[in-house]
C-alpha cells in the first residue's frame, strides 16, 4: 500500500508529509478491523482503499489551498473526505460532522491514535448544527452525501463569505452544478468551477465542484431535512 500511495500522490501533484504513510497504514488498519462488526465502507484489502479512498480524498488539495484552512466535514462517514486531508495536509483544522453515534465514536478513536487532538468530531446533522458554528469554516467538505443541489443547503450556511464548498462529485458533476444555480444563488453562493482528475493507476474520472461563498446565507437555510428532500432549492 505504501508504494501505492507514494506513486499515487506524486502522480495527482499533492506532497506526502513525514509522518502521513505510517498514519494511512494506521487508518487502514483501524478500518480494517472496525469493520468487521460495524458498517464502514464497502470498499476494502489495501490496494482498494489506499487508490479509491485515501488517494481519491487528497484530491481536494488540488482543487483549494487548504493550508491552515478551518474544514468542515459534512456526512464524513468513516472519515471520507475530512480525516484522509488532514492526513495529507496536517495543518487543517478540522471539524468532521455525522449524524450517527457509532461512526462518531469510530472517528474520535481514529484521531486519538493518529495524534490528532486538534480533531473536533461532531454528532449532529448538519441542518442541525448550533448557531456557534454557523458561517464558521473556511471550507465544507463533502464525499457521495447528496445530489449538490441538496448538499449545498447542508453545506453552505456552515461557511464563511470568502470560503468555498469542495464537493466531491463522478461523471454528472456538470450536470450537478447545473441543476444546483438556483441554490446556489439563494445560499450566498457565487463563482462555481469543477475541477477534473483521473484517479491513479485506473480509468476512473472524478470531479470536485468548487462553489464560493460571497456573501451570508439568509436565516431561513438551512430547512430541516425532509423540507430540503420534499422541495429542493
Amino acid at each position: 500500500m505504501e508504494d501505492l500511495l507514494r506513486g499515487g500522490f506524486a502522480e495527482l501533484g499533492v506532497p506526502l508529509h513525514g509522518d502521513a504513510l505510517r498514519r494511512f497504514r494506521l487508518y487502514y488498519e483501524l478500518l480494517t478491523e472496525r469493520g468487521r462488526v460495524m458498517n464502514l465502507t464497502a470498499i476494502t484489502g489495501e490496494r482498494d482503499v489506499a487508490l479509491l479512498h485515501f488517494l481519491d480524498c487528497a484530491t481536494p488539495l488540488r482543487a483549494a489551498d487548504l493550508r491552515g484552512a478551518s474544514v468542515v466535514d459534512v456526512g464524513s462517514g468513516a472519515g471520507f473526505p475530512g480525516l484522509v486531508l488532514k492526513i495529507a495536509e496536517p495543518s487543517i483544522r478540522l471539524t468532521l460532522l455525522d449524524s450517527l453515534g457509532k461512526r462518531v465514536e469510530f472517528l474520535s478513536e481514529v484521531c486519538q491514535k493518529l495524534g490528532f487532538a486538534d480533531v473536533t468530531c461532531l454528532c449532529l446533522r448538519a441542518e442541525e448544527v448550533p448557531a456557534e458554528h454557523r458561517e464558521s469554516f473556511g471550507f465544507a467538505v463533502s464525499r457521495a452525501v447528496a445530489r449538490l443541489n441538496i448538499l449545498c443547503e447542508l453545506c453552505m450556511p456552515l461557511v464563511s463569505p470568502g470560503g468555498a464548498l469542495l464537493a466531491m462529485k463522478g461523471k454528472n458533476a456538470s450536470e450537478e452544478l447545473s441543476e444546483a444555480r438556483s441554490a446556489i444563488s439563494a445560499l450566498g453562493g457565487g463563482n462555481s468551477d469543477i475541477f477534473s482528475y483521473h484517479l491513479p493507476f485506473s480509468d476512473i474520472t472524478h470531479a470536485v465542484v468548487r462553489i464560493e461563498k460571497i456573501s451570508p446565507t439568509p436565516r431561513a437555510y438551512p430547512r430541516r431535512f425532509a423540507k430540503i428532500q420534499k422541495t429542493p432549492l
